[in-house]
């Protein structure tokens, strides 16, 4: 029986899980962007994070769904990389968004949207995508993403925007300073992961008006850039993975509640879903 190894890579950590007969593993890796870590990197990911955990086992096939892999190049880059680590598997590399369309739909028609440490949406047909809203990164786009919602903290934080109490639970919280968020934004490696851990300040004071703004406003954002741009967007439901659409389910629900929508599922993880999709 074949054995068959999915990975579904974000910016900060990539899921994988071997399939070998009714057995399945799961590993975790840090995150394999091709925006962000040269092929050598990645391929030193693969042999220090992953390769140890599998124990020696070879999969045959290996079905891969990375950030930034819709761009030939990147795509061509992280393939490399898997080649190199695992010279006989036959390997498919494919976009993030891809792999969330297929967890989400199946084989079925619908839009599949992606927040976590970034933001991406499509329409999907049942078997490839469609259309598809740009993503233009953390710095010009990914509404809705943890980066994005990040940002905002920080903005609040920087500006003094704020009130006193929001000001004293963060000053609690994160215990840095003005400088050190300028260089970590600036000037040191991987920024968007940086920013999106400033969503669990979110997470930790809902209830707040300020925090509730920041985050029905990205939200927001993300629908009217976005699902807005799909005329199937009032045909079908409207599916979400991620972690940030999972910890703020309940804001999504009211927005399609709202936007007239309808809400399909939303889901924290497509491993599950992936892991249907592979076996059939």
């Amino acid at each position: 029986m074949s054995i068959i190894l999915i990975a579904d890579s974000g910016s900060t950590k990539a899921e994988w899980c071997l399939l070998n007969g009714k057995t399945k593993k799961t590993f975790i890796t840090q995150g394999l962007s091709p925006y962000f870590l040269s092929s050598r990197q990645i391929q030193d990911i693969l042999e220090t994070e992953l390769k140890p955990k599998m124990k020696n086992i070879q999969p045959d096939t290996i079905f891969f769904y990375g950030t930034g892999c819709s761009n030939p190049a990147n795509k061509k880059h992280v393939q490399q990389a898997i080649k190199n680590t695992f010279g006989k598997a036959t390997i498919k590399v494919d976009h993030d968004l891809l792999g969330a369309a297929k967890a989400l739909c199946g084989d079925k028609k619908g839009i599949a949207c992606i927040l976590g440490t970034g933001s991406n949406s499509c329409y999907y047909n049942g078997k490839t995508i469609v259309k598809n809203s740009p993503g233009l990164g953390f710095i010009l786009g990914d509404e809705g993403s943890g980066a994005y919602l990040g940002k905002k903290v920080v903005q609040y934080y920087l500006y003094k925007t704020f009130d006193a109490d929001l000001m004293d639970r963060f000053n609690a919280k994160f215990n840095t300073t003005d400088i050190e968020i300028l260089d970590a934004v600036y000037k040191k490696p991987l920024p968007n992961r940086y920013l999106a851990t400033f969503t669990s300040f979110l997470v930790e004071n809902r209830g707040h008006y300020m925090i509730e703004n920041i985050i029905e406003d990205a939200f927001n954002d993300f629908f009217f850039h976005h699902v807005y741009k799909y005329s199937e967007s009032w045909k079908m439901p409207i599916n979400f993975v991620g972690s940030v659409a999972y910890g703020f389910r309940d804001v999504l629900k009211e927005m399609c509640a709202a936007y007239e929508l309808q809400l399909g599922q939303v889901i924290k993880r497509p491993m599950d879903g992936l892991i249907r999709y592979h076996s059939k």
